[in-house]
């Protein structure tokens, strides 16, 4: 059972039915085939994405994962020495790496702020990033989603609070993107960048990158694109060659996403939620890393169980109970993370609840 999906998560059938068939075709001659007849398609998937985003397809790149698209922005900006990128404790490994690396190369400053990962409310997220703002602040990376707890953050608010001091802010949706009903363009973020092969099943190595238009010109492509490219959203897609099928199967995945209603598909992944927390939330040694409450989080949740290491109760579910799950593990947090996904049975839920309880109450030695 796959309570990784936050991870990664498989695609329906029918998504691999097209990439399968994009694949075939594209090797019976792919320099004719791939490139004169499915590259194309890309401009029909760029604007179903923007549309199901909420801006123009100008401003719709489609990148291999919410990593190269954030590193796109991160590493493209012109930035000197001494400029800040405010970012926070609760922000993804990568992005925070990315920022070292400038640090390390041209000497620009990262301030990583410090925030609660269980949260009461959310002036405890937009506070501390409004107080280390500095006349030196140039950007403001944020994720939408924590991947550390499926902590919601109050984006709309912190692109406002950057926008109001001259400052273009980065969010990070990842975890995010259609995990749950958004109106994304409404956000009014600078840039955006998720994976797809999480939430919307799109085939694995899919991503999107949103950029405003007139910062396009203002961010460098990762790889050499053309100097009649600079206000172009596609120099961001120019990697060298690739396969059109991954690109172009993200259509499918969009068309079943609509089929099952965005509204529809945030309801079964908050019931299947509430389903095992429920029955766990109650038993002792049981503590959840995540605030439970329908504005702070939806279908992501950490729970630890005190006394049994995370990295164990990993391994003892997958051996035990084929439950796959991850651990997490931070300063503040000490528990596994469990991401169920609209396919996940009800039974799989109960099943992972008894092995949970049985973790709890009698030990997994």
């Amino acid at each position: 059972m796959n309570f990784n999906n936050g991870g990664c998560s498989p695609s329906p059938r029918v998504v691999q039915d097209v990439l399968r068939r994009q694949l075939e075709f594209s090797n019976q001659g792919p320099s004719h085939y791939m490139w004169r007849y499915l590259e194309p398609e890309v401009e029909n998937v760029r604007t179903r994405l923007a549309r199901l985003y909420g801006c123009d397809p100008e401003e719709m790149a489609i990148t291999r994962n919410a990593s190269e698209s954030l590193e796109t922005v991160l590493l493209g900006l012109d930035l000197r020495a001494g400029d800040e990128v405010l970012t926070t404790n609760l922000d993804y490994p990568r992005m925070i790496q990315t920022l070292q690396q400038r640090e390390r190369r041209e000497g620009i400053r990262m301030v990583q702020v410090r925030m609660p990962a269980v949260p009461k409310s959310h002036r405890e997220l937009i506070d501390p990033i409004e107080r280390a703002i500095t006349e030196r602040t140039k950007l403001i990376l944020v994720s939408q989603v924590s991947f550390l707890n499926g902590q919601i953050f109050p984006v709309k608010e912190i692109v406002a609070l950057g926008h109001r001091r001259g400052i273009p802010v980065l969010v990070d949706g990842a975890h995010a993107f259609v995990q749950f009903a958004c109106d994304y363009g409404d956000l009014d973020c600078d840039f955006y960048g998720a994976s797809l092969h999480k939430w919307l099943m799109a085939p694995i190595g899919t991503g999107l990158l949103h950029v405003k238009k007139a910062r396009i010109p203002e961010v460098w492509s990762l790889m050499a694109s053309r100097e009649d490219q600079k206000g172009d959203i596609r120099k961001y897609e120019e990697i060298g060659t690739h396969p059109a099928a991954n690109h172009n199967a993200i259509g499918e995945a969009i068309t079943f996403h609509e089929m099952l209603g965005m509204k529809r598909k945030e309801a079964r992944l908050r019931y299947l939620r509430s389903r095992w927390t429920d029955r766990l939330r109650d038993l002792p040694k049981v503590k959840f890393y995540t605030n439970l409450d329908a504005k702070h989080s939806c279908a992501l949740t950490t729970v630890g169980i005190e006394g049994i290491p995370p990295g164990e109760l990993v391994g003892w579910l997958l051996a035990k109970h084929s439950i796959f799950v991850t651990n997490i593990v931070t300063d503040e947090i000490n528990g596994i993370r469990v991401t169920p996904n609209v396919y996940s049975t009800v039974d799989e839920i109960d099943r992972f609840a008894e092995a949970m309880t049985i973790a709890a109450t009698k030990g997994i030695k």
